[in-house]
């Protein structure tokens, strides 16, 4: 007679328990993603529209604001702040405008994110 052994091994492999987990791991980053884009898409453009601003050293703090304001016109994306946000001052002969904000993005409900964005540009 034959005898056939049999080893035993460990089993590889992903349970269906395991997989949905990551299945919710991978939906909730991408919602993440998806929400949390727009809100840094518009920080970039504030921030390059200030920094030029600011390059250009404007003479008063209203110039200043109503570029950014013509600026807020050109650029559809810039919806969180506007010209009577921006904090102009003057630093040892320079221009600087800075500017800051909150933006709440709603995940799912009841559950928001509050994303607090910051920044200046400075003359040159």
């Amino acid at each position: 007679m034959q005898r056939v052994c049999r080893t035993t091994r460990a089993e590889r492999g992903i349970t269906l328990i395991g997989l949905l987990l990551w299945a919710i791991v991978v939906a909730f980053v991408a919602l993440m993603i998806v929400r949390v884009l727009p809100t840094v898409n518009e920080y970039s453009t504030i921030l390059r529209a200030v920094q030029n601003i600011a390059k250009a050293t404007p003479s008063t703090v209203a110039e200043a604001r109503g570029a950014f304001e013509k600026q807020k016109e050109i650029e559809y994306s810039i919806s969180s702040i506007g010209g009577k946000d921006l904090q102009v001052t003057k630093e040892n002969d320079k221009v600087v405008i800075r500017f800051a904000y909150d933006k709440e993005v709603e995940l799912f409900e009841p559950v928001f994110l509050l994303i607090k964005y910051r920044g200046e540009g400075r003359s040159n």
